[in-house]
């Protein structure tokens, strides 16, 4: 059994915390496929949304993963996840399904409640994943009222630092909701302080995605 995880930027730490709630839902003897492209990231960063390039760039990702065997991808950028989204047909015809790391989660805020506050460090990963969530609300029959909670200038801070920008980010939204949503794997280290320190509910996606990619391959038959 062989999973693929699709990276567009990666630290030591995300890629520690992914691969260990991966490991802890489909075992330590499934062989995992790391492919990275941060160029990715980049060139959306700049543009402001996935520009056809990055598109293209991500979906050959999948389509390597697929040519190296892979039986599922988890796809972990969530400023890319719509890119996810357009490929499922493809995906399903060719066997190999593509999870998104942070759909599942946008689910489970939406059954947790009603006013949601969406924290990300970059405008290209917000404005994704409310999409998602406004998809999934409909999807559910539910009305939901988002927050946006950007976190200007927090990119690439060491994890201190951005713990302390994310604790003070999450304090400020919390009155107007109901459940935190972090959009990026990347803030997933925070998420039980923020639920200790302000006593909200608060969602981090790499559990989610983990246990999303086991379901993908236990309707294969391989688990």
């Amino acid at each position: 059994m062989k999973a693929a995880l699709m990276y567009t930027s990666t630290t030591p730490e995300l890629i520690e915390l992914v691969e260990r709630e991966v490991r802890k839902n489909i075992g330590e003897e499934a062989e995992l496929i790391s492919l990275s492209n941060p160029g990715i990231l980049a060139e959306v960063r700049e543009a402001g949304y996935v520009t056809p390039r990055a598109a293209a760039e991500l979906i050959s990702m999948y389509m390597d993963a697929v040519k190296q065997g892979a039986d599922a991808i988890l796809n972990i950028c969530s400023s890319v996840g719509e890119t996810a989204d357009c490929v499922q047909t493809a995906a399903a015809y060719i066997g190999v399904p593509v999870v998104r790391i942070d759909e599942e989660m946008c689910r489970e805020a939406v059954r947790r409640g009603n006013r949601i506050a969406v924290l990300a460090t970059l405008p290209t990963t917000l404005e994704p994943t409310k999409n998602t969530v406004l998809r999934v609300a409909r999807e559910m029959g539910r009305h939901v009222e988002l927050t946006d909670g950007l976190i200007d200038g927090a990119f690439g801070l060491d994890q201190e630092e951005f713990r302390r920008l994310l604790l003070a980010k999450a304090a400020r939204v919390k009155d107007d909701a109901d459940v935190i949503l972090l959009a990026q794997g990347s803030m997933a280290y925070v998420e039980e302080d923020i639920y200790r320190e302000l006593g909200i509910v608060t969602l981090s996606s790499p559990r989610f995605g983990a246990a999303e990619l086991k379901k993908a391959l236990q309707r294969k038959g391989l688990m």
